[in-house]
This record gives structure tokens, sequence and C-alpha cells, in this order.
């Protein structure tokens, strides 16, 4: 685990995978409501990390890495909406960032060449990511964003930190931020100079954090049987997670992949063909991803079969339009604020039970607070936002980022001249 955690990549460009799934025991899910959250993350991270971090050294990871609530908020009888932006980000990323940065500073800790994290983001990656690196000792981060495709809050949040933490403006989408990040692990040429390593999704400590999570939620929505998970997706770490969380034996009837207009993985459920597309920017900007990097892991676990994968997961796709009118409507029936994230989770349960003839009970994944899309909440709702104290200071912070283009040559002259 630990090769897989600091290296992030392997050798043939694929991604690291567990040989196997350690089993949660049946007494841990049926006692699951004398755990704290805090409890379910050592447990889980103690059978995934055995022998390569201590215990003791896993229960301080934990207690410093998720001490804030994921609370289940109900929405209705038959559905609840997971709040998962209750960290210093206000986005689902900081449970995997958080964890990933602590565990990388202590298997790091005795290692002589400064660590290296490339990181591509489609918006909240890069704030998460930077949060919990900053001043890390032994890690530099470098954070690689698609110009004007993310929010003016999330560039704020990964612009302005300064310290170890540099972002790179790229003028693409985020798919080519992905590419370049992944061209840049398999450039041996910059191995004299850097230790390389990863804090997207690709990265396997990222997943691990964020199969908590689907634990938690079990444990608050009283251990049912009949839990149908709807999970924005992108780049698909999210959803993946919580198939790992399956395999270690959370009792899940089902996952719903909810996509926007960038839906290769519906497609791909569809018609047993997977092609990747040019990413569309929509208002949901954090799940513009064409070419998902996490569809080869769960293409792996379901064994390469369209059949099978879709015994666990069904996918919808949804327009903006589709997912204002959702936000207008919880809004106006619930007085819940959506982010455009969430509302496209809802959509996706929405669809789902309208075609499912059987008992179940939705929980629908809000993965970011609101106020990070602040423009497009306010138009859409025709409200104004709260925003919180962790967004109201970065009003008069100063981007800092260096510019530069989608051609890989310019990404390794800068690190060439770093």
């Amino acid at each position: 685990m630990e090769q897989a955690i600091l290296k992030s990549l392997p050798d043939d460009n694929g991604l690291f995978m567990p040989e196997n799934f350690p089993k949660m025991s049946p007494e841990f899910y049926s006692n699951i409501s004398n755990y704290s959250f805090q409890d379910i993350a050592s447990e889980i991270s103690r059978k995934f990390l055995k022998g390569d971090i201590p215990d003791e050294i896993i229960d301080k990871i934990a207690s410093e890495a998720v001490n804030f609530p994921v609370p289940l908020v109900p929405l209705n009888g038959n559905a609840s909406i997971l709040e998962l932006f209750h960290g210093p980000t206000l986005a689902f990323k900081d449970v995997g960032a958080r964890f990933m940065a602590r565990a990388m500073a202590w298997l790091n800790k005795d290692k002589k060449d400064k660590l290296t994290i490339l990181v591509a983001t489609s918006g909240d990656t890069g704030s998460a990511v930077a949060n919990g690196f900053l001043n890390v000792e032994g890690i530099d981060v470098i954070i690689l964003y698609p110009s004007g495709k993310v929010s003016a809050l999330q560039e704020k949040q990964l612009t302005t930190l300064g310290g170890n933490i540099t972002a790179l403006e790229i003028q693409g989408s985020f798919d080519d931020c992905q590419l370049l990040v992944k061209t840049a692990f398999l450039d041996k040429s910059l191995l004299p100079k850097y230790r390389l390593s990863s804090a997207n999704s690709i990265n396997i400590a990222r997943l691990l954090p964020q199969s908590f999570y689907y634990v938690e939620a079990y444990k608050q929505a009283d251990g049912r049987p009949d839990i149908v998970f709807s999970v924005p997706s992108g780049n698909f770490g999210n959803l993946t997670a919580g198939l790992f969380a399956q395999k270690m034996g959370l009792p899940v009837k089902h996952f719903i992949a909810s996509n926007n207009a960038n839906d290769s993985v519906y497609r791909y459920l569809k018609s047993g063909h997977f092609e990747a597309k040019e990413t569309v920017p929509t208002i949901s900007n954090a799940m513009d991803v064409g070419n998902p990097s996490n569809f080869v892991r769960m293409l792996d676990l379901f064994q390469n079969s369209r059949e099978e994968m879709a015994k666990y997961i069904t996918a919808f796709s949804f327009s903006d339009e589709q997912t204002r009118k959702a936000m207008q409507k919880i809004f106006l029936e619930k007085s819940y604020v959506l982010d455009p994230h969430g509302a496209v989770a809802y959509l996706g349960w929405e669809e789902f039970i309208k075609q499912e003839k059987s008992s179940c009970y939705g929980i629908i994944l809000e993965t970011a607070h609101p106020a990070k899309f602040i423009d497009v909440v306010e138009d859409t709702l025709e409200v104004e936002v709260f925003l919180p104290d962790a967004l109201k200071l970065l009003k008069d912070k100063e981007i800092r980022s260096v510019k530069l283009s989608k051609k890989y040559d310019e990404l390794y002259q800068f690190l060439k001249d770093r």
C-alpha cells in the first residue's frame, strides 16, 4: 500500500487496485451505532494499511482528518441528503485530501528527497488538496486547473495559499489537466529531479477515506438494508469509493451514477461501448470530465462486464436546465438550497424511483456547499446565499497562478526550471 500511495501510478500507466478487499466483520455493521465517524475511519484504515502504518498512527490520522460532521438530513419519507461540505474547504474532498495528506506525510517522513504532488482539478479537488497539504514538511504541491472552468471562489481557494502550494492555470479542460499530470508521471527524464505523486482520485489513498462516509451514512440511516446512494459523478472516484465500501461488506442495495452532460459512463451502461468525448462545460463544473480515470477501476471490479456493472449501478444524464429546475423545486418545496452537483444527484434519485418497483431508501450526496457556486445558485433561486466565514475571508485575497497552455512541453519546462 505504501508504494501505491507515494507513487500514485504504476509503471504500466494503469491504476493501482487492491489485490483483495478486507472484509469488515458482520458484527462491525450490526454494532455500527456504537462507532463514531473517527472510529469508522480507524477501523477501515487499519484493515487496508496494516503493515504500512502503525495502528496508533492510523488512529491519530483518522481523528485529525475527519474531525467534522457529515450529517444525514431528511428530505422526505424515503430519502435524505448526506451533507459532505462541513470540512474546511466546504466540499466532500476534504475527507480524502486531509486523510491522504497525513498518511503521505507519515510515510514520507524518513525519505531524503522532497515529494512533489501533481494534481489536476475540476474545482473542489484543488482547494481540498491545497488546504490538506499546506505547510506539510517535505511535500510540495502543484495544482493544475482549467482556466475559466472553475467557480470564482474555487479558484480563490486553490490559488491564494502560497507556501508549498503552486497553482497552474491551464488553457484547456480538466481532461487536458489530467492528461498533463499522467504524462509527467511517465516522463522518465523528470526522475532525477522529482519524486512525483498525485492527490487526484487516481491515487488509491483518496478513495479509501471516501469510503468512510458511506459507512457513516449507513449508521445514521439506522442500518437500513434497502439504501440506494445517488452520487454526482465526474471522475467517478466518489462512486468507486462507495463500491469499495460495498466490497468490504457494507450492505448497499444499489448505486446511482448521476451525470451532467459529460456522460460517458451513462452511455457505456446503455450500449456496452465506452467512448470518451470532449468535455462539455456545465454549471456542475466539478463533474465536467469527459474521460473519467476511475472507470477502469469500475471495469476491474465487475470483470469488464457491462451486465455485471448494471446489476449494481444505474446511470442517468441531465442538462443544466434540468439541474436548475431541480434546485428550484427543492428550494420551493423544502426550503433547502442544493448546489448544482447535489441537484444532479437528486435528479438521479428522482428518475430511479420512477423506474424502481421495490422498496428502497435514497441517500443523495450533496458534495459541496452551495456558496461555492454562489453566482449559479443566486441566479437560479433568486435569493441571497449565506457565505460561510471560510469563503468570506477569500474575497480580498489575490489570485496567484502561473498560466500555461495545454501543451506538455510547457509543463515540462516549468518543472525543469523550478
